[in-house]
């Protein structure tokens, strides 16, 4: 299945709308807290346990991006678009009947795996079309987009909180709200499969009035993994998204446990509504953030993420128990910093490595998502669940885990600041085509034509 090939005169507008239609769609991940406690609840999980749909849904999503995105680039964006909307539509209904039967192995393999395939396809599938689109402000056109995934949950933590009360917090509620999910959103999905399109091929004119490819780096997917800055950026996302997730993970019961002995408690509808708010930050970073990298350069940016992500965290260890507008305001900078890291990568990618193969080597990068998506839950979860079993509680469970995720933030900074323009070796004018690789020259003649 291939997109059609927009008409003349169609407005670039109309393709942020349908990636913003998937994006939106599998932005509910960002809202998993909320099915948390009733999961546990219902079905006897710990925190660690009630996690793992979550995190294997991410591993699936880097996993699932890291190795169709040759793929996607190849089909196009309505065929990766089509998958996204069958896998994740699929994995809510096999966590409905999970939920149904109290089976929770089925809720990790439906929500996680297959899920998250569905979602690494989905996030990938509108990148490299948007930078085709929007080849002068990249910042800002992949931040409009992906915006919709930080934005999800702000749809979906409200709208999930309202459909447990409704229709009860047990297993039969749960599988309702499952069902009520696969459905609606495979109908919004679809919205973005049917209105998606791929710019005309069109070269940059000579003063002879010749076309030539475009300007600027042309690396492979292939030679980008053999390049030292795409591993340094692999360390500058993971350590970011590990940063974010940590607490993005388990929102609702954070910030629950943090103000549970003060004279103000949170309620369960208040910490879904932080949720939410997280929500507003991360998707608000995601266009706010990646439009200024536009304006101030991709690795100042993360400068700002990393650097400044340290001390917001500092202060959430020293102060955030005993304010709960200071602990709200560093969380909600800390994602808005998360869902920037998220939504300037594909453009710093762009810099370094060109248009040529970025939605690939973007989909080779979100490995370092599975990796976070690990990682994140688990030390934030682990830490918890230990310093409970020994007699803790409140902000208490929390503070050794604040003190990993600085010193996460300080060693991506370290690595942004060792990352240098791509060697002209690694260019596909200076490489050999591999067995498999597209003909260079070959290539550069097609978009000539």
């Amino acid at each position: 299945m291939s997109p059609p090939i927009a008409p003349v005169g169609w407005s670039r507008w109309l393709v942020p709308p349908a990636a913003l239609s998937i994006h939106l769609s599998i932005g509910q991940a960002y809202a998993w807290s909320v099915f948390k406690p009733p999961l546990e609840d219902a079905l006897g999980l710990s925190g660690t346990q009630s996690a793992l749909p979550f995190q294997l849904g991410i591993v699936m999503l880097g996993l699932s991006a890291a190795f169709g995105g040759t793929l996607v680039e190849r089909r196009g964006p309505r065929w990766a678009m089509t998958v996204a909307l069958v896998c994740f539509s699929s994995g809510f209904l096999l966590s409905a009947l999970g939920a149904a039967t109290g089976q929770f192995w089925l809720i990790v393999f439906g929500y996680g795996f297959v899920g998250g395939i569905g979602l690494g396809i989905g996030y990938i599938s509108p990148v490299s079309t948007l930078i085709k689109w929007f080849p002068d402000r990249p910042g800002m056109a992949t931040g409009i987009a992906i915006m919709g995934f930080g934005g999800g949950a702000l749809i979906a933590s409200p709208w999930s909180a309202q459909m447990l009360e409704s229709f009860g917090s047990d297993t039969s509620g749960i599988a309702l709200a499952f069902l009520v999910h696969g459905l609606s959103y495979a109908v919004f999905m679809l919205l973005g499969v049917l209105l998606v399109r791929v710019p005309r091929p069109r070269a940059e004119e000579r003063a002879d009035g010749r076309a030539t490819a475009p300007a600027g780096p042309r690396v492979s997917a292939r030679q980008a993994l053999r390049t030292p800055q795409f591993w340094l950026l692999w360390v500058v996302l993971c350590t970011n998204v590990t940063a974010g997730i940590g607490i993005l993970e388990k929102a609702a019961p954070m910030i629950t446990d943090f103000f549970a002995d003060t004279s103000t408690p949170v309620s369960a509808t208040a910490a879904a509504g932080f949720v939410a708010l997280l929500s507003a930050a991360n998707m608000a970073g995601r266009i706010g953030w990646s439009s200024t990298s536009d304006l101030i350069g991709r690795k100042n940016i993360y400068r700002v993420y990393l650097g400044a992500g340290v001390l917001m965290y500092a202060l959430i260890a020293v102060a955030g128990s005993s304010s709960k507008p200071l602990f709200v305001l560093c969380a909600l900078v800390i994602l808005s910093f998360y869902g920037g890291g998220f939504a300037t990568i594909p453009a710093y990618l762009k810099d370094l490595f060109g248009t040529y193969q970025v939605g690939a080597i973007h989909g080779r990068l979100l490995t370092a998502w599975s990796t976070a998506g690990v990682l994140g839950p688990l030390i934030v979860n682990w830490i918890a669940d230990r310093q409970e079993e020994a007699g803790k509680h409140g902000a208490e469970l929390y503070g050794t885990s604040l003190l990993i995720m600085m010193g996460l933030l300080v060693i991506g900074f370290a690595a942004n600041e060792l990352v240098r323009p791509v060697h002209p070796s690694h260019h596909l004018d200076a490489v050999t085509p591999e067995k498999g690789a597209p003909d260079v020259r070959r290539h550069q003649q097609s978009e000539s034509a």
